[in-house]
Parts: C-alpha cells; sequence; structure tokens
C-alpha cells in the first residue's frame, strides 16, 4: 500500500509529505496511541496510527523504523510534531475517522476486504 492509497482511504490530509511519498510500500499498520507498545513491535514497513498529536509520536516512529504516521480522530498534531516529522522527513497525515474505522479501512486496503468464515 502506499501513502497516495492511505489519505484516499482514510479519507485524509496531508500535513508532511517527505521524500519517500510516492515510493514507500506500506506493508503493516499499527494503531496505538501508547507508544511504549509500540516500542515492541519488530515488524518493519509500519504505518503509525495514533490519536498522539505529540513529537513523542515522531520519536517513537524514528526508533521504529515506522514508515509514517496517520492521526485519526481528527486531531491537529501539535507544532513541534509536524516540525520534528519534516526533520526526520516522515510522512504525517490526520483524518477525521475515529480509531476503529480508520484500522478496518486500512486493513481492508492492505489485506482485502474480511470473508465471513464458514
Amino acid at each position: 500500500m502506499t501513502f497516495q492509497q492511505v489519505l484516499e482511504t482514510v479519507g485524509g490530509t496531508v500535513i508532511v509529505k517527505g521524500s519517500r511519498w510516492d515510493v514507500q510500500e506500506i506493508q503493516h499498520v499499527m494503531a496505538c496511541s501508547l507508544m511504549s507498545d509500540v516500542l515492541v513491535t519488530e515488524e518493519d514497513d509500519i504505518l503509525l496510527v495514533t490519536s498522539l498529536a505529540s513529537d513523542q509520536t515522531a520519536r517513537t516512529a524514528d526508533m521504529v523504523g515506522a514508515c509514517g504516521i496517520v492521526l485519526m480522530n481528527d486531531k491537529t498534531p501539535q507544532a513541534e510534531l509536524v516540525a520534528l516529522c519534516r526533520e526526520l522527513d516522515l510522512p504525517l497525515m490526520t483524518s477525521s475517522l475515529p480509531a476503529f474505522e480508520c484500522c478496518w479501512q486500512l486493513g481492508n486496503r492492505l489485506n482485502g476486504p474480511a470473508t465471513p468464515k464458514s
């Protein structure tokens, strides 16, 4: 999944585009607002979906090698977060979707629609 596909899927707004916007492939989505929980991930190329709008989010994303951030629930990023994302060349976007809807839409886009088990 690309950042443009994420943007379309969550009806987002780009805050920081970053230089890898057109080439980065997102392999995993992680939704979490406790940054200590994010630190234990072992996945690569993750998109961090969170409602934490402080610079702590960018610092954590950088530490785990996340490729971008989506702020859900119509959160407005703090100026420090925007500045740090620019400095780290980390794409940042916002979405008005609530957590469940945001994750559901991204999961469907990444893995295809869920099918009921028989």
